[in-house]
């Protein structure tokens, strides 16, 4: 596993007036790695994807994406740069068909301005039919094309949370959040995640994973975070 941190985190700090939920957090993260982040409710977990993705501020400390500090950028400059998020409850536009919801995720990837597309200009209709194309392939790797013209309305859970993956990806990103991806699945949905995430990884995509299934996480984590009251108390390999 390369040993360059994609992420790298020094004295992250998030107080809520007399409350902190994040207590002066260092943490490296390489790429290409699986990194688990375990701990009880309350312990700082969403607190750190909130300010890794944007959109809580931090109080104080750095936040360093391949050595470049995004601290103070907007959600969606910090897309475009390559991180990417799941949500604990699956965020589906459910009056849209599974497959504009994944386009949805391809707006970071797409460079036609509004007149262009108003206009059908060749380049629009040429990116619009490119990210049509990777829609569908990220479609394809996580076996929901036969779902592509349904309403995201009609998948059941475990399909919903292939289709907050799918969206994500189709942003290509370089580094992917999940947020409890495994809540409230079977054993069957949770066995196809844990093969999603892997397929993720030999992509190349890093992942930082919350989840609450520790075995879960003890499958597929290179290392492992935990996080008690918004301090480290440990962190090593699964072992």
């Amino acid at each position: 596993m390369p040993d360059a941190p994609i992420l790298r985190l020094r004295g992250l700090t998030r107080r809520y007036g007399g409350i902190t939920a994040l207590d002066d957090l260092d943490l490296d993260i390489a790429k290409g790695e699986v990194r688990g982040l375990i701990g009880p409710n309350g312990a700082g977990k969403s607190t750190l994807l909130d300010l890794l993705t944007g959109v809580t501020a931090p109080s104080q400390g750095a936040i360093l994406l391949d050595g470049k500090e995004i601290g103070g950028l907007p959600v969606f400059r910090r897309a475009e740069l390559g991180l990417a998020r799941t949500f604990q409850t699956p965020q589906a536009l459910g009056r849209m068909t599974v497959l504009d919801n994944v386009l949805v995720g391809r707006h970071t990837q797409t460079r036609a301005g509004l007149l262009q597309v108003l206009l059908r200009t060749p380049a629009a209709r040429q990116e619009e039919e490119s990210s049509r194309a990777a829609a569908l392939d990220v479609l394809r790797e996580l076996g929901l094309t036969h779902r592509a013209a349904d309403p995201a309305s009609a998948l059941g859970l475990g399909e919903r949370r292939l289709l907050d993956i799918a969206r994500a990806l189709a942003a290509r990103p370089r580094l992917l959040l999940m947020d409890e991806p495994a809540a409230g699945l079977t054993a069957a949905d949770t066995t196809r995640l844990a093969e999603v995430v892997r397929t993720i990884n030999r992509a190349g995509v890093t992942v930082l994973l919350v989840e609450h299934d520790v075995q879960l996480v003890l499958r597929l984590a290179h290392r492992v975070l935990v996080l008690d009251r918004g301090r480290r108390l440990a962190e090593g390999t699964p072992q």
